[in-house]
C-alpha cells in the first residue's frame, strides 16, 4: 500500500479526529472538574463564615465611647459554644430566643454564681468593688442593681460603657442575660477605616476586685480609678 495514500485515507483520518475530539474532552473535563471543586471550597467557606460570624451596625450609644452609633464590626457566633463569656467581654445578645428580636451590646459585668449592686456610683461584686481600670463615668441611676441582683446558672450582668445613657441589665426590660440569648462576643471591626481590625477589649486589661468602703467610695471615680 502507498503510504501517502494510507495517511490521507478517510478512515485514518477519521480515527486521528477522534482522538483529537476525545483529548479534547479530557482537557474539558479537567477543567470544569477543577472549577467545580475551587465552587465547592468558596460555598463552603461562605456558608461557615454565615454560621461563625455575622455583620453587626451599632444603632444605639449604649457602648460610647468605646462602639460609636453607625460603627461595623463582625460577632464571633461560635467562640461562646465551646467557652463561656468572660467578665469584661463585650457581648452582642438578645432578650428572648425569637428571631425577631432586637440586638444589644454590653459589656459582661457579673458572672453566674455572683450578686452585683451598685452603690454610691460604683460597682460591687459580692459586697467588693469591681475595679474597671478605666474610667467609666460615676452610675447614676442603679436601677435594680440598688439592692443587688443575685445571678443564677447560665446568667450575666452587662452594662453599657456609656453608663450614665445605657439600656442594660438594671432595668427590667433587659435584666440578667441568659447565656442561651448570647448571639456571640465582638471580634473584628469592619469601619470605620481607622478602628479597622480585630477588637481590643478597651479598659479591661486589669480587672480586680478590691474591699470597698463608703470612703473609698467618695473619693474614687467610678472604674476603681
Amino acid at each position: 500500500m502507498n503510504i501517502r495514500k494510507w495517511k490521507d485515507s478517510p478512515a485514518l483520518k477519521e480515527t486521528r479526529d477522534m482522538l483529537e475530539t476525545k483529548l479534547e474532552d479530557k482537557k474539558v473535563r479537567g477543567i470544569l472538574n477543577w472549577i467545580f471543586q475551587i465552587a465547592v471550597v468558596l460555598i463552603f467557606g461562605i456558608l461557615a463564615g454565615i454560621a461563625l460570624f455575622q455583620s453587626v451596625t451599632v444603632q444605639e450609644s449604649t457602648m460610647e465611647p468605646t462602639l460609636q452609633v453607625g460603627e461595623r464590626f463582625f460577632v464571633n457566633r461560635a467562640v461562646y459554644k465551646v467557652s463561656s463569656p468572660e467578665r469584661g467581654d463585650i457581648i452582642v445578645y438578645k432578650t428572648s430566643g425569637s428571631d425577631d428580636a432586637a440586638l444589644h451590646i454590653g459589656r459582661v459585668i457579673g458572672l453566674p454564681g455572683e450578686t452585683v449592686q451598685i452603690s454610691n456610683g460604683a460597682v460591687l461584686i459580692n459586697g467588693e468593688v469591681y475595679n474597671e481600670n478605666k474610667n467609666f463615668p460615676e452610675i447614676s441611676n442603679a436601677g435594680l442593681a440598688s439592692d443587688g441582683v443575685s445571678l443564677e446558672s447560665g446568667e450575666y450582668f452587662v452594662l453599657g460603657d456609656n453608663r450614665n445613657n445605657s439600656e442594660d441589665s438594671r432595668y427590667g426590660d433587659i435584666g440578667n442575660i441568659n447565656k442561651k440569648y448570647i448571639v456571640g462576643k465582638v471580634w473584628f471591626v469592619i469601619s470605620p477605616k481607622d478602628k479597622f481590625g480585630f477588637f481590643e477589649r478597651l479598659g479591661v486589661y486589669e480587672r480586680t476586685v478590691v474591699p470597698w468602703s463608703y470612703d473609698q467610695g467618695k473619693e474614687t471615680d467610678a472604674g476603681g480609678h
